[in-house]
């Protein structure tokens, strides 16, 4: 485990980087929430050819307070390193009596859901460069979870609302400190019961657990890495683990990158040597 200044200069130097402004921004639905900003791939790149597309879902355990502006300087990260991204706003977090909790159902589904497949016709208009056919959808922590839920849709019970016919067209996944495994994450107390939240409560926490835990929708046929430091007190190395577990026992490989020394938000600093090992980690996945 990190110590406590560690921990703090981790943190402290992932958000001290101003967010960086999309190049364009998209609606995939009427809530203001449901947009997705778009940066055009700014490294060196063969001319002509188009881009793989990197799809951002950022972390906040679910949380309203934390939106997509903290992860816009890794957004960024990646368009300078060649790819085309598209950084996916949803809803987080409940108003009322419950504010303050993690994620609102089924609305925060409904939306990463809706942003996937609204994304192919936006990423056409807004981002020409982007080459659709080669899809890495990468997210942090609460979006690490997101990822790896919206990578195993065509798996949920077949009457969840968000269920697709067949698996989504991606190169592969890359999950970073993602919650994973939501029994093991309420174990830990991850991010103060997040997902439990997240799922309604004890009331509705193993009902609604089938439709949103990754650890029970595998396999997926669809390549897929986390990336997990092992000095993460925010999200465990073993929430990780347990996943990667799960998928072992379902007949499907995961790759699963541990780095040393290393806590829950170097993944996303640009000024980490961890966040250049993720890049890599997406670039292997999408060329």
């Amino acid at each position: 485990m990190p110590d406590d200044a560690a921990r703090a200069a981790e943190e402290e130097s992932a958000f001290s980087h101003p967010a960086v402004d999309p190049d364009s921004t998209a609606a995939y639905g009427d809530h203001p929430d449901q947009v997705i900003d778009f940066y055009v791939p700014r490294g060196e790149r063969v001319p002509g050819e188009a881009a793989p597309l990197v799809v951002v879902l950022h972390g906040g355990a679910w949380r309203a307070p934390y939106d997509r502006a903290h992860i816009t300087p890794f957004a960024d990260f990646l368009a300078r390193r060649g790819f085309a991204v598209a950084n996916v706003e949803y809803r987080r977090g409940a108003a009322g009596p419950q504010e303050g909790a993690a994620g609102r159902w089924p609305d925060t589904f409904d939306d990463v859901a809706a942003a996937l497949d609204a994304l192919p016709a936006l990423v056409r208009e807004a981002l020409p460069q982007a080459d659709p056919r080669r899809t890495v959808v990468t997210g942090h922590s609460a979006g690490g979870h997101l990822a790896l839920w919206a990578a195993a849709r065509h798996v949920l019970p077949k009457d969840a609302p968000w269920r697709t016919d067949a698996p989504a067209a991606l190169r592969g996944v890359v999950a970073l400190a993602p919650i994973a495994d939501f029994a093991v994450a309420e174990k830990l107390a991850v991010c103060g019961g997040a997902a439990g939240q997240l799922l309604g409560g004890e009331a509705t926490f193993a009902e609604r657990l089938p439709y949103a835990d990754p650890s029970l929708l595998l396999p997926t046929g669809i390549a897929t890495t986390l990336v997990q430091g092992r000095a993460d007190d925010v999200v465990p190395q073993a929430v990780a683990e347990s996943y990667a577990d799960a998928a072992a026992k379902s007949g499907e490989v995961v790759g699963l990158t541990l780095l040393e020394d290393v806590g829950h938000f170097p993944l996303i600093d640009p000024a980490a040597d961890a966040c250049a090992v993720v890049a890599e980690e997406i670039a292997q996945l999408a060329w």
